[in-house]
C-alpha cells in the first residue's frame, strides 16, 4: 500500500524513547523470547493497557504520542477511525507461535496496517504459509484471520508500528487504488514477455493433443486482455 512513511525521522524518535516504556506483550504464551509492547493508542489511552483487553473504553491517545511527533503525523495521515496504535518490538532470537486474530480483516471492516520501522532480512515473517518480506519504510495490509507466525532470526531487533483502523470510504479507495496498481503491474510484466508467450503458444500449436491447444488458447486469451 502507497502510504508516505518517514522512516528516518521515525526511526530516531523510537530511538530516544526510554527503555522503560516498554512492558512485554500480553499474550505470553504466544510467544518465545522478548516481544514488548509501546503503545501511541490504547484503551483510554493508558500506557499499560493492551488492546487485546476485554473493557469497554474507547481508544485514546497515550502520552507517548507528544514525544514522536513523526508518528503523529502519519496517524493523522489515515484519513480514518483509528483504533490501537503501537510499536511491537520482536527482539534478535524471539519467536511468535502460529496463531489467529479472530475476525480482523478487511471484510470485517477492520484492518492492521503494518508499518516496519527497523527490521532485517533474517525476520520470517508467514502468513497463511506464505512468506511475507516486509521493508522499512513500506506500509503493508495483513489479514489477521489467517493464521500467521514470526521468527526473528537475525541479531537485531524488529520493530513495527503495528495499526488496527475502521474501514470507510477514504481507506476503501487506498485499497482499490493499491489493487488497481498490482493487477496493472502484472500487466506490464505479461506484455513485457509477448515475445516469448507467442513463441510459446507457437511451439503449443505443433503439438499435438487437445491439452496444448487449451493451454495456447488460454494464453492467448490472456495476452488479447492484457492487450485491451
Amino acid at each position: 500500500m502507497k502510504i508516505p512513511v518517514a522512516v528516518k525521522s521515525i526511526q530516531k524518535e523510537v530511538e530516544k524513547l526510554q527503555s522503560g516504556y516498554w512492558i512485554p506483550h500480553l499474550n505470553k504464551k504466544e510467544y518465545e523470547g522478548r516481544w514488548d509492547v509501546l503503545s501511541f493508542r490504547s484503551p483510554g489511552g493508558g500506557l499499560n493497557t493492551f488492546a487485546e483487553s476485554l473493557n469497554n473504553e474507547a481508544f485514546a491517545d497515550t502520552p507517548l504520542l507528544e514525544q514522536c511527533p513523526s508518528v503523529r503525523s502519519l496517524l493523522s495521515s489515515l484519513q480514518c477511525e483509528k483504533l490501537s496504535a503501537r510499536l511491537l518490538n520482536l527482539q534478535a532470537g524471539a519467536v511468535i507461535k502460529e496463531h489467529t486474530d479472530k475476525e480482523l480483516y478487511y471484510e470485517k471492516g477492520e484492518v492492521r496496517l503494518h508499518f516496519p520501522i527497523f527490521t532485517n532480512p533474517l525476520v520470517e515473517f508467514y502468513l497463511d504459509n506464505e512468506r511475507l518480506q516486509m521493508q522499512e519504510g513500506e506500509c503493508w495490509y495483513i489479514n489477521a484471520n489467517l493464521p500467521h507466525r514470526l521468527a526473528n532470526k537475525g541479531n537485531t531487533n524488529r520493530i513495527h508500528l503495528v495499526v488496527d483502523c475502521k474501514v470507510n470510504e477514504w481507506l476503501s479507495g487506498v485499497f482499490n487504488d493499491a489493487i488497481a496498481k498490482a493487477a496493472l503491474s502484472e500487466k506490464e510484466l505479461f506484455l513485457r514477455d509477448k515475445h516469448k508467450i507467442l513463441q510459446t503458444i507457437n511451439e503449443l500449436r505443433r503439438q499435438a493433443g487437445g491439452a496444448a491447444a487449451d493451454l495456447a488458447n488460454e494464453l492467448e486469451r490472456q495476452l488479447k486482455e492484457a492487450e485491451k
